[in-house]
């Protein structure tokens, strides 16, 4: 398999290949050339196995043989060793048709893990077998930078620079990342939001001279591996519930900022998995709720809310997903882009929003809403949420119904947002790798929203012996 890019003018690149740029050199996001499509056998076949060979089945498919198959093997154990629950991703049914997928069993307690861990490792394998440092370049609304940093601190031959908007994540997210002081690992704080903080990764992925100077890699979503880790527990999440009950079709609800979330399952269904509708669950940081809702794409004002991983207006991998909206046509894909660029929107006819709202829907949760979706879950299911949980859930309460089974995402565990489970006056108890955060030092330079000031703090990072 050959991946290209969603723009169309980066010849077909081999997996490592794309691995290694991220972000496409023309602008646009790497995809796969062609996406395999999964039986209704081979799903059956697949129910009995662990997560971590699903993960070896599901992989097979897009690595080209470029990496011995006990190498990848050896690189998914390791990845997954470090999780505290040995299904990796287990899923807890509250009744007969919502389920929730546990996504937090990982060293940061986020979602992020899942995918982070293994391109740790993956990094770490392409860095020995070619003899060069590898530099990871990302910026985060909170989760992937803890993740990111966990995943690679230590690492012969990888340095890590991650970028977050200053004060605007939550106090254990800062925490994670800013408490480790490894030689390798470099945290700036950004004033601004997020939006700025992935505005500046992007100008720089797309400086090629700087870009290759100092082989920039990837751990943001826009890296096809990113993608096709998470589309693993969509497989995994279905194959659980189906050996509980039988399953025609089913629903996922899943919280979504930078719409990589959902595009996973979005690859997950064109591979065969059989879905009915992704809900997308946003906070009042909505621009994937207008977009299915009125075929508008457009950001607007930015918030801070509950649920901060998710205080995003520009999302990501939106343009992947628009590339087969539109049928597959780089050029058009240019032309939406470079429209929205000038004009600061993308809108869609009446005709072309019934497609788009047969596979999605979508639900922008405010902050009070958020809050009472925990303090009712709590109270008549016993289960505490996260605020982003609160998010996926309160999306199914919006569009579920009898006849359809939904699982929705845990994508961090409450303990990272004991801000807001506090104004419910619920206690919780912290994990003691969370609670031993709270004492210790934090390291982090803070700087502008300066492209400039940012370069500076990476050169004389990427300078030193």
């Amino acid at each position: 398999m050959k991946y290209i890019s969603t723009r169309g003018n980066v010849e077909a690149r081999g997996f490592i290949e794309t691995v290694l740029m991220g972000l496409a050199d023309d602008g646009g996001l790497m995809i796969p050339e062609e996406i395999p499509v999964v039986s209704a056998a081979t799903l059956k076949e697949w129910e009995a196995l662990s997560y971590q060979d699903l993960f070896l089945k599901i992989f097979s498919y897009y690595t080209n043989d470029e990496i011995p198959y006990e190498d990848l093997k050896d690189m998914v154990a390791k990845s997954y060793s470090s999780f505290r629950n040995p299904e990796v991703t287990p899923v807890q049914t509250i009744t007969d048709k919502l389920h929730i997928l546990e996504l937090f069993h990982g060293p940061t307690f986020a979602f992020k893990d899942v995918a982070l861990q293994f391109m740790g490792e993956l990094y770490s394998y392409i860095s020995k077998k070619q003899g060069e440092i590898i530099h990871i370049l990302g910026a985060t609304s909170g989760d992937t930078g803890a993740a990111a940093i966990q995943g690679v601190r230590g690492k012969e031959g990888i340095r890590i620079c991650v970028l977050h908007p200053h004060l605007k994540v939550s106090k254990v997210q800062e925490l994670q990342m800013t408490t480790v002081n490894d030689a390798n690992v470099l945290n700036l704080a950004v004033k601004g939001n997020f939006d700025d903080c992935q505005g500046v990764i992007k100008e720089l992925f797309g400086d090629l001279d700087f870009k290759g100077k100092h082989h920039l890699r990837a751990i943001n979503s826009i890296n096809f591996v990113r993608i096709l880790a998470q589309t693993v527990y969509y497989f995994y999440a279905y194959l659980q519930v189906a050996k509980q009950q039988k399953l025609e079709k089913i629903n996922f609800s899943i919280p979504s900022g930078n719409f990589g979330n959902v595009f996973s399952g979005y690859l997950a269904k064109k591979m065969g998995l059989p879905i009915n509708k992704l809900i997308i669950a946003t906070n009042e940081n909505n621009i994937l709720e207008r977009f299915i809702k009125t075929g508008v794409y457009k950001s607007g004002d930015f918030l801070s809310t509950h649920s901060p991983s998710m205080d995003i207006q520009i999302a990501s991998n939106f343009e992947r997903y628009l590339y087969y909206f539109l049928g597959e046509d780089s050029q058009k894909v240019s032309e939406y882009m470079k429209k929205f660029q000038q004009e600061g929107q993308i809108v869609i006819d009446a005709e072309d929003l019934k497609r788009v709202q047969a596979e999605f829907s979508a639900h922008g949760v405010k902050n009070a809403e958020c809050l009472e979706i925990i303090g009712k879950y709590k109270a008549e299911h016993d289960y505490l949420l996260d605020p982003h949980t609160a998010c996926g859930i309160a999306a199914y309460e919006t569009f579920g119904n009898d006849n359809e089974v939904c699982v929705s995402f845990a994508t961090a565990h409450p303990a990272k947002f004991d801000e807001a489970i506090r104004l419910i006056d619920i206690k919780q108890q912290f994990p003691a790798e969370i609670e031993q955060l709270l004492s210790l030092p934090q390291y982090q330079t803070i700087v502008n929203n300066s492209k400039e000031e940012i370069v500076a703090q990476l050169e004389a990072f990427y300078n030193r012996a």
